[in-house]
């Protein structure tokens, strides 16, 4: 069995605003290496809360979140800061990426900011992801020259930049035509099975989710099946 890299252990969530609000109902899951999951529900079931507690930037919880086995409660912020930059690879809905960097500089400022290799280093490794994904001959392009689907390539790419444990996605093909959805999707899928990256993808997509390795369906704040 592979190890398991991500578990939540009985996890709530209030608004008070100004009423108190239950989003999160004890949800309790464990996520294994090269497992590409995917979570699905209605709008306002909490999934997008739920990741954004998974993934540390939300820290108002109750229960426990384990990342590599290690607890998350009680962490400072810098030291969370850094779980997410060397454990978690973020792709979102928008790419957000910087018009004023080239599409290789993009993908490389996570791993400046980690710096755990030389900028050369990371250079070259940002090359290497772009050639991954097939858009190294945009490297020095600036994001506004690429289309939607290539601007998501390039996202998928910096998520990569610093080999992280998990790639977290909150509708990451919800701004794309059905044929970048595709690409999107494939890419996904290579990484699982040949490079054995985990994957934890929100997505509104029941297409996209039936052809995942498994399917978190919530429903008002539960897990209602897995």
């Amino acid at each position: 069995m592979e190890q398991i890299i991500l578990e939540a252990r009985k996890i709530s969530k209030y608004f008070h605003d100004p009423n108190t609000i239950q989003v999160l109902k004890e949800i309790s899951f464990e996520m294994r290496k090269s497992e590409f999951v995917s979570v699905i529900g209605k709008s306002g079931c909490g999934k997008s809360t739920l990741l954004y507690i998974l993934s540390t930037m939300d820290t108002d919880y109750e229960g426990e979140l384990l990342v590599n086995g290690e607890a998350m409660r009680g962490k400072k912020e810098a030291a969370l800061a850094l779980v997410r930059n060397k454990y978690i690879g973020f792709v979102f809905q928008f790419h957000y990426l910087l018009n004023e960097f080239s599409v290789l500089r993009n993908v490389m400022l996570p791993g400046l900011k980690l710096a755990e290799y030389s900028e050369a280093e990371i250079e070259s490794r940002a090359y290497e992801k772009l050639k991954m994904l097939g858009i190294e001959s945009e490297a020095l392009k600036k994001p506004n020259q690429l289309s939607g689907g290539q601007k998501q390539r390039v996202a998928i790419a910096r998520a990569l930049i610093n080999d992280p444990l998990i790639i977290m996605g909150d509708e990451p093909t919800g701004n794309l035509d059905k044929k970048n959805s595709e690409i999107v999707f494939d890419i996904f899928k290579e990484l699982a099975e040949t490079y054995h990256q985990s994957l934890l993808i929100v997505t509104h997509d029941n297409e996209f989710a039936q052809r995942t390795h498994r399917i978190i369906e919530m429903e008002d704040g539960k897990i209602i099946r897995m």
